[in-house]
């Protein structure tokens, strides 16, 4: 059963409960610290991201499009839809010979309120370039062209370069294929169900290549490694914990969001992967629950810790800006 991760007070009454299941593993899976469930099975959702770009990179479609490390972290963001996000998608379509027109991903709000109000005030609508999973169709996209496939329908689960995926999506996580069960995530492409402690394993081989049993997949992973590390805002954006984790600890932890409270990250060169999921999904708990997870986890060091909790303070606040409550970490 979930535990209670978070609760929310306000004048000294707990008023909301956030609940979730946690798990930390080796690269051999072996489940090293656990809160509720580690074995739950969830979707992946876009902390799958990594392990979809496998392929494209193993095959050497980095070189063949003449893509920067800091592209390739694109390739597996959930961006903010900041301008410089935009333009990232607009560069690498361009080195494939295409424009966004070819983007299936849908329309959507910039995850980066900034950057939402600036699209208002220019009087534009947002478009699939500010969709969080441009950067994964754009991979998808590319590891199409690779392979001489049409990019009509890339996004069909009956798609060649979909079922590419699938099975290295389920070789990444050490799960039969035929147990790897799908779904369509929002931007319309299929999306993983696999228990968590599976999750992160695939995390923990990928922080640990050379313990990962990766095969002639191992350069792959680590260079994927490397980028997430090295450019994390191109990951995540601005002011998002994803950013400031591999910040604060020069690229030693790598997280990674999906949709509706999915968390993973990397310790790197550790043999440790995390996963976890917060059972109501609720987007506004992720950023507590994280520290949550970090503090119960204990893989940072005092002062790394301190930097997090000054950006991310265990309070509520008003409309005002006023401290009117707290979040106890309750791992």
């Amino acid at each position: 059963m979930s535990e209670i991760i978070l609760e929310y007070t306000r004048a000294g009454h707990v008023e909301n409960i956030h609940r979730a299941d946690v798990v930390a593993v080796n690269c051999k899976g072996d489940i090293l610290k656990e809160a509720g469930n580690g074995r739950l099975p969830m979707f992946w959702r876009s902390a799958a991201k990594p392990f979809q770009a496998l392929a494209f990179v193993k095959n050497g479609g980095l070189e063949k499009y003449g893509l920067t490390d800091r592209e390739l972290a694109f390739l597996v963001s959930s961006h903010s839809g900041e301008p410089f996000h935009v333009e990232l998608v607009q560069g690498i379509l361009a080195k494939l010979g295409l424009t966004t027109d070819v983007l299936n991903c849908g329309a959507a709000r910039p995850m980066s309120g900034k950057a939402n109000v600036e699209l208002i005030k220019k009087g534009e609508r947002p478009q699939a370039v500010h969709n969080a999973c441009s950067g994964k169709h754009s991979q998808i996209l590319a590891l199409c062209q690779m392979m001489g496939l049409p990019v009509e329908d890339y996004i069909k689960p009956d798609h060649p370069a979909q079922k590419v995926i699938f099975q290295h999506v389920a070789m990444a996580s050490c799960m039969p294929e035929d147990k790897l069960e799908i779904g369509i995530d929002g931007c319309g492409v299929p999306v993983f169900y696999l228990p968590l402690d599976h999750m992160a394993r695939a995390y923990a081989r990928l922080g640990s290549p050379d313990k990962g049993e990766w095969g002639k997949y191992e350069a792959a992973a680590r260079t994927i490694r490397d980028a997430m590390a090295a450019h994390p805002d191109a990951l995540a954006g601005t002011g998002r914990i994803d950013t400031a984790i591999s910040q604060v600890t020069g690229g030693r932890v790598i997280a990674k969001i999906g949709a509706d409270a999915v968390y993973c990250m990397a310790v790197k060169d550790e043999n440790m992967g995390i996963a976890f999921k917060v059972e109501d999904g609720d987007y506004g708990a992720v950023n507590p629950a994280v520290m949550a997870v970090l503090k119960y986890m204990d893989i940072l060091t005092k002062d790394e810790y301190e930097q997090l909790l000054a950006k991310y303070p265990p309070v509520l606040k008003n409309h005002r800006g006023d401290v009117i409550g707290t979040i106890e970490y309750k791992l």
